[in-house]
């Protein structure tokens, strides 16, 4: 009985977690129709803009969802890993997307500041705050599983620039209420929202590009990891030591380990087991190969097998 409670109660989870999805697919397409439409009537570069990063929103909403299912793929024959790092490569298409736009918002501001167009803020406002009321909402309904992955993360950053840049927007309005003549200002909230764009998107890619070239994760120390595998009783020495991860909550790590003295009365599957439980306890890694050694195999005959 208690087993099929767990079930129901993780598949319920399941669904309520993409009723959130589905609902904030839904709202940032309002959104965006909302404020392009509204940007282009009202002759705002900034409303526009704004509509631009809430396309890109929906777009690493969609394809991050389905990044995630794809990546959940058992390992198999062919891809021992499965698909894990799909989730990664969505994430930085989102993110050299993400580029592009900013490049695109930044452009047309220099267009606009050689051929001036008025801006209607009575126009310009409502939309502003339709915006706004629908990326908090947004945020909101992802809150509980932001840092549950990196397309989850990027989603809720854009949602949080998003709102930023609407507050931008709503604030360049008002002061276009009381002085028309301050269309400059609309401009300058588009490049700073530009810059808020492009500013996440290289986060993201930093983070896809560590990923992808088996760097060793950013909240790891390779040499504390180092040094806390050689305090486990009866480890002499360590080579080969490789940590990197899969997608963006998964760690791998791999070592030989040289035994005190060679000893081979030593109970070597006790020492892995400490070592296994060492770095899951104290860094969080739960996928390790230790391959324990009397004396160091990787230098006989000249070998150099753990570059």
């Amino acid at each position: 009985m208690e087993t099929h409670h767990e079930h129901a109660h993780g598949h319920t989870h399941e669904i309520n977690s993409t009723a959130r999805f589905v609902m904030v697919v839904i709202l940032n397409v309002i959104i965006t129709v909302a404020e392009y439409i509204g940007g282009i009537v009202s002759g705002s570069l900034a409303l526009v803009s704004d509509a631009g990063h809430n396309l890109s929103d929906v777009a690493s909403l969609v394809l991050g969802y389905i990044g995630q299912k794809v990546s959940q793929k058992k390992p198999g024959k062919k891809y021992s890993f499965g698909l894990k790092r799909f989730e990664v490569l969505i994430a930085l298409i989102n993110a050299l997307t993400l580029l592009v736009i900013g490049a695109y918002i930044i452009y047309e501001a220099i267009e606009r500041y050689i051929n001036v167009q008025p801006v209607n803020p009575v126009i310009m406002l409502p939309v502003a705050f339709v915006g706004l009321a629908g990326n908090v909402i947004s945020m909101l309904l992802l809150y509980k599983n932001r840092d549950e992955n990196l397309n989850v993360k990027a989603a809720f950053l854009h949602l949080l620039y998003d709102a930023v840049s609407s507050v931008g927007v709503i604030i360049v309005g008002f002061v276009l209420l009381v002085e028309s003549s301050w269309v400059m200002l609309d401009l300058v909230v588009s490049v700073a929202i530009a810059f808020m764009i492009v500013a996440s998107s290289l986060d993201i890619i930093k983070s896809s590009m560590r990923i992808f070239l088996q760097g060793v994760p950013t909240r790891l120390d390779f040499d504390e990891v180092y040094n806390a595998i050689l305090a486990i009783p009866h480890v002499d020495t360590i080579h080969g030591l490789h940590i990197w991860s899969v997608d963006s909550n998964e760690v791998f790590l791999s070592c030989h380990v040289c035994i005190s003295g060679g000893d081979s009365s030593l109970n070597t599957d006790s020492i892995i087991q400490a070592i296994n439980g060492m770095l899951e306890d104290k860094f969080g890694i739960t996928h390790t190969t230790v391959q324990i050694e009397h004396s160091n195999l990787c230098t006989l005959k000249g070998g150099n097998c753990c570059r």
